[in-house]
């Protein structure tokens, strides 16, 4: 019996494609800048994103990190959505390697963080408090429902960090889920910002890797710094040679997991017991709870669809997050709400 994973797009792996061509990559010592293949990558990333130039890293986790501490020094202050996630799910990297001071501001349940409390959050210049220097934003936001954040929205933010001298990074791991939903081009999401990571191994299938991009002095900061974290790699082109096949083949088909998640969430609402939140999914992620009448938590539902080769996540006691991929068809779809409501029903 297949196993339909749902618990995140983190869990795909490489397609035929990728495989072949990791298979017969070329490559170099990327340390030296001589391996071709990287090299291909970054240029391709730095181009579909109107950058000057990209680096290649291991993560997206390492990409924001790199990036922050390329923009801010040891003291200096970055405002960030109490959501993001580089605030709950990085580990404190920016504080306990960069020395970086965070503030976290409410984000707004369409992931943004409202234009008046960015305003009243940047610091006079006063030699009590840190020096703002940055604000970092996520596009699609995972902790607010896989919402994409708007064009419009990126330049407002551009606006006004421009009236106080500050720098704007993007941890646009799912960028690319944000600009197919949106029908917009992912270039036209990233032009406000200062710097911009994206994952190559979510919805775009490739086994490791995230890109920075930025201009060339940003870049080159960056490049020290990942050498500083343990991130230089030398014959890295076979891993980048998926990322290069997930950049060309991989963006559009993004389409198919937006349908695909708001057919599960679909049926998911006819099933007694399961409540979807509002407006999910915006993207490639659902959340639902369980209603208050349903006598059991959701690690039982969990461990139940677990024994029928379901897999998703629990995001609370009575709390899910379901998330499409390229490996999810649509008979997976199916199948999975089938067991759904053979488990609700007990």
């Amino acid at each position: 019996m297949k196993l339909i994973d749902l618990r995140s797009d983190t869990v795909t792996h490489p397609t035929p494609a990728m495989r072949e061509a990791m298979a017969k990559a070329v490559v170099g010592d990327d340390v030296y800048d001589e391996d071709p293949t990287v090299n291909q990558l970054q240029e391709m990333a730095a181009n579909l994103l109107g950058k000057e130039a990209g680096l290649f890293v291991p993560s997206g986790t390492m990409g924001n990190l790199a990036s922050i501490l390329a923009h801010c020094g040891r003291g200096d202050e970055v405002i960030l959505g109490n959501k993001a996630h580089t605030v709950i799910y990085e580990a404190g990297g920016i504080s306990a390697l960069g020395g970086i001071h965070s503030r976290q501001l409410p984000n707004q349940k369409d992931g943004t963080i409202s234009l008046e409390d960015l305003q009243a959050a940047i610091r006079p210049e006063d030699v009590h408090q840190p020096p703002t220097r940055l604000i970092g934003l996520e596009n699609t936001h995972n902790r607010c429902g896989g919402v994409a954040l708007s064009p419009e929205y990126g330049r407002a933010v551009r606006a006004l960090a421009d009236q106080h001298n500050l720098l704007l990074h993007l941890d646009g791991a799912r960028i690319f889920n944000a600009a197919v939903a949106q029908g917009v081009s992912a270039k036209v999401l990233a032009e406000p910002f200062d710097s911009v990571t994206f994952c190559l191994s979510k919805g775009l299938c490739a086994p490791i890797g995230a890109v920075i991009v930025g201009n060339h002095a940003f870049i080159n900061r960056a490049k020290r710094i990942r050498k500083q974290l343990g991130g230089g790699m030398r014959q890295v082109g076979i891993v980048a040679a998926a990322g290069i096949v997930a950049l060309e083949t991989m963006i559009d088909r993004l389409a198919e997991d937006h349908a695909r998640a708001k057919q599960l969430a679909k049926e998911l609402a006819r099933i007694p017991g399961i409540v979807l939140d509002p407006g999910t999914p915006y993207t490639n992620m659902l959340f639902f709870n369980l209603s208050p009448d349903f006598p059991r938590p959701a690690r039982w539902v969990i461990e139940k669809l677990k024994d029928k080769n379901v897999l998703v996540g629990d995001d609370g006691e009575r709390r899910f997050r379901l998330v499409t991929h390229y490996w999810i068809e649509e008979g997976d779809i199916a199948e999975a709400v089938r067991i759904f409501k053979e488990i609700m029903a007990q």
